[in-house]
């Protein structure tokens, strides 16, 4: 199976603190999902920041879909790589001003120049795979958090990504609007869509991911298949993690 990302020995430190990622390797196989967790504060959301080069790394080699991003930061490679590769955040960052169908034609548009009946045919589609057809006409703020960021969801798959990033997808929703983004993303998956999802998530984690990736303090604690993470994780500090979370 090929690998959609190769990560080795990447390092990365905001000003003379602790440093953020502390000689990670790891490596995603086309149509796994990876699920990434650990305690705030231990790496994951700059990890995956790093794959489509939202964050620069400092040191070691990286490679997304066959491209090469290093510390040079090249605009291009970043460009070629975010083309490729959609990101759904926290925050759903909707533009307000647009209407949903706006919002998911906007860069197929703009960036694939994709004919807008063609990217307005594709929307629609996409918002009845995330159980929103009706909503097209309607702006962001007439929608609920798990409306918005099943839009936002939406939007990405628009650019035909051969690779999904999440970043806490679900961390600023109500815990009723929760259920219905995983279950978005549970459908992905099942359709063999390559992922990477950091998460609190646990359910969700043992029952969608292939693997797990635990980081504490930047550095690589565990990667392992999900299942045996959750049942008989190797290391203390996992163990503690899982605990700590009530599983």
């Amino acid at each position: 199976m090929t690998v959609a990302v190769r990560a080795e020995s990447l390092k990365k430190s905001f000003n003379a603190g602790n440093p953020a990622l502390d000689d990670v390797s790891l490596s995603v196989r086309h149509g796994e999902v990876l699920a990434v967790m650990g305690p705030s504060g231990s790496g994951k959301s700059t990890l995956i920041r790093t794959f489509n080069g939202l964050e620069s790394i400092d040191s070691g080699s990286l490679e997304v879909i066959g491209i090469p991003l290093d510390s040079n930061h090249d605009d291009r490679q970043i460009r070629r790589i975010r083309r490729r590769v959609g990101m759904v955040f926290q925050q759903f960052n909707l533009f307000p001003h647009l209407t949903i169908l706006q919002n998911i034609t906007l860069a197929p548009i703009q960036v694939k120049k994709i004919p807008k009946l063609q990217a307005e045919d594709r929307a629609h589609a996409l918002l009845d795979q995330m159980g929103i057809a009706d909503q097209a006409q309607k702006f962001p703020a007439q929608l609920s958090g798990g409306q918005q960021q099943r839009v936002a969801i939406a939007r990405a798959l628009a650019m035909d990504p051969e690779l999904m990033l999440f970043d806490e997808p679900t961390s600023a929703l109500d815990p009723e609007r929760v259920k219905e983004v995983l279950d978005a993303m549970r459908k992905l998956a099942a359709d063999g869509m390559t992922m990477v999802v950091v998460t609190h998530e646990l359910g969700f984690a043992r029952e969608v991911a292939d693997r797990v990736l635990f980081m504490d303090g930047g550095r690589v604690v565990e990667l392992t298949d999900a299942e045996e993470f959750f049942t008989q994780a190797k290391e203390e500090r996992s163990q503690r993690f899982l605990s700590q979370m009530h599983y």
